[in-house]
């Protein structure tokens, strides 16, 4: 009896562990992941608007039909990237990946306050680079630090009804993914 409870028992453990291992491992050994998907669509560093989503052959899994979306693949190896996102009528969010398809920041249109979203996103090397400057505050620019030098930027823009899809489309289209090629500009303090 206590052989059979001892197979048993160990029969488990050695299948929970094989389950953990194979869970855990899959994203690392899977090739089609969001950034390989994409590659072939869009150029580097620049925003690529995704078709409409299908039922028979999705781009991305679990594509929600309301929502336009694009995509900006970005190497920071060049220098940091500026990101500016127009807000579309109903709900625009902005949501930044890895390489290897790890979420490490979201920011929406009701969070950001503004007509526009925009943000810096640099290394941490990058950032620690940048001048001290009393006049720039943390209030005038917004500074994304990515743990990786590539990754993805995903952009989606809610289209309440059918008919305002035209307009969630272009605002993503209007979005600008670029790398900066000259430090930030010195900003004057605010006028009263």
């Amino acid at each position: 009896m206590i052989r059979l409870l001892f197979a048993i028992f160990g029969g488990i453990i050695l299948g929970g562990v094989v389950h953990l291992v194979s869970v855990l491992a899959l994203p690392r050994i899977a090739t089609q992941d969001a950034y390989s998907r994409l590659t072939p669509i869009g150029k580097l560093n620049s925003v690529t608007p995704l078709p409409p989503t299908e039922p028979t052959n999705p781009l991305l899994p679990f594509m929600d039909p309301a929502f336009a979306m694009a995509v900006c693949r970005y190497d920071l190896s060049t220098g940091p990237i500026k990101l500016t996102v127009p807000v579309s009528q109903s709900y625009t969010s902005v949501s930044f990946y890895t390489r290897s398809d790890v979420a490490y920041y979201a920011i929406n249109d009701r969070s950001a306050g503004r007509r526009i979203i925009e943000l810096d996103l640099m290394t941490e090397a990058q950032h620690a680079e940048l001048p001290e400057d009393e006049d720039v505050t943390a209030a005038d620019r917004l500074i994304i630090d990515s743990p990786t030098a590539t990754g993805l930027i995903v952009l989606k823009a809610l289209a309440a009804e059918p008919g305002l899809m035209a307009q969630a489309q272009a605002s993503l289209a209007a979005s600008n993914c670029r790398v900066q090629t000259e430090p930030p500009a010195k900003q004057g303090p605010a006028k009263r």
